[in-house]
């Protein structure tokens, strides 16, 4: 399920786009429908083989900065947020298991921030987004760039292959 905070502004404004644009070859920076985003979600989902509900919230650097830092004690804006529904219930509670099945998690993206990384590696927003849902899939499925020597890496190289989608996130903060 794609949401869309009431708070967002869905095109780009211009002093995102004035300089950033004349250095950057000139690419769609709207904001895709949410079919077309939830159509993706559902493919990328079954790719990753991750079972359950997963929501994904599109919002701003502001509340991905709240969120960022109610949540993992950083206080700045970042990109995309992964919340697993894993352990969201105690482990001895009897709805935990079922809840696992159906409930994945949750994504929270940030469109500004998806759009000037969109800017700064020359492809649409649309593109933007989808490799950031991907990231955050493979985070609700378990895996964790930051401490897992390269598996992560290498597994979202090769599900951005099936999915026709460019370098991610993990090649280009080397």
């Amino acid at each position: 399920m794609i949401l869309l905070d009431p708070g967002l502004k869905t095109r780009p404004t211009s002093n995102t786009t004035s300089a950033t644009l004349t250095a950057a070859p000139k690419k769609n920076l709207r904001l895709p429908s949410a079919r077309t985003l939830a159509r993706f979600l559902t493919l990328a989902q079954k790719t990753v083989r991750l079972r359950g509900q997963v929501t994904v919230l599109l919002t701003t650097d502001a509340y991905l900065r709240k969120l960022n830092r109610q949540f993992r004690h950083k206080d700045k804006a970042t990109d995309v947020l992964s919340f697993s529904a894993e352990g969201s219930l105690p482990a001895e509670c009897p709805m935990q298991e079922i809840a696992a099945e159906k409930i994945a998690g949750d994504l929270a993206i940030s469109v500004p921030t998806a759009r000037k990384q969109a800017i700064d590696q020359g492809h649409s927003l649309s593109t933007e987004i989808k490799i950031l849902i991907l990231h955050g899939l493979l985070h609700l499925a378990g895996h964790n760039h930051e401490s897992d020597a390269g598996q992560m890496a290498r597994r979202e190289r090769q599900l951005r292959a099936k999915l026709g989608l460019p370098q991610g996130l993990i090649e280009r903060d080397k």
